[in-house]
């Protein structure tokens, strides 16, 4: 496959997931559609994992790879070296977003457990005694109402997307690599027109 087609593949794929990811981090600041004190939100939250991470970043990213697509950037070795500085970014992103949401998973979230005071009540838990395999202890928290079941759902939306494009990110980088040192199929095409 060219590598300019291979880069529009990756960009159209991207684009969703970077929308979903940075919709799913949103959600995070609203427990079951509530509006919480700043205080009272789980703090890797704050880190912006699909906001800035697996969003932004690599909406730039998907940008630049449609642009690629087309007939001109790929065409040249500077264009393909940039799509490839570009495609380490989105690794970094789609990466990033992928730790900060294990942490999230792994922790759990910030909840009140009946006395008033926001708590990680599953933060010292071993692997054998963690909340994700035990339902049971997830009435430990009282408020925000199905808090728990919020953060994992969406903290797994955010590991599944920042893996996905962790992963399309540095398939990006290989074709980029790929293009730059051995050309892209551009070059080949008009090397075999003039040719004949």
């Amino acid at each position: 496959m060219c590598t300019r087609k291979c880069s529009k593949c990756i960009a159209i794929t991207l684009f969703p997931l970077a929308a979903c990811a940075i919709v799913s981090n949103i959600l995070l600041y609203f427990p079951n559609g509530q509006v919480l004190q700043l205080s009272e939100i789980t703090d890797l939250v704050w880190f912006f994992h699909g906001i800035v991470g697996a969003g932004i970043l690599v909406i730039l990213l998907a940008f630049m790879m449609l642009g690629a697509g087309g007939a001109g950037c790929c065409t040249n070795r500077c264009g393909m070296l940039l799509s490839v500085v570009l495609a380490v970014l989105g690794f970094a992103g789609g990466a990033y977003c992928a730790v900060i949401s294990s942490l999230g998973l792994i922790g759990g979230p910030l909840c009140d457990t009946g006395d008033g005071e926001y708590v990680y009540p599953f933060r010292n838990d071993t692997l054998e005694e963690c909340y994700l395999f035990d339902q049971t202890t997830w009435s430990i928290c009282k408020e925000p109402e199905n808090i728990i079941l919020w953060n994992i759902v969406l903290f797994s939306i955010l590991l599944a997307i920042g893996v996905i494009e962790a992963i399309l990110c540095f398939i990006q980088v290989i074709s980029g690599l790929t293009g730059f040192i051995c050309g892209t199929c551009m070059r080949k095409r008009k090397a075999n027109i003039s040719g004949m």
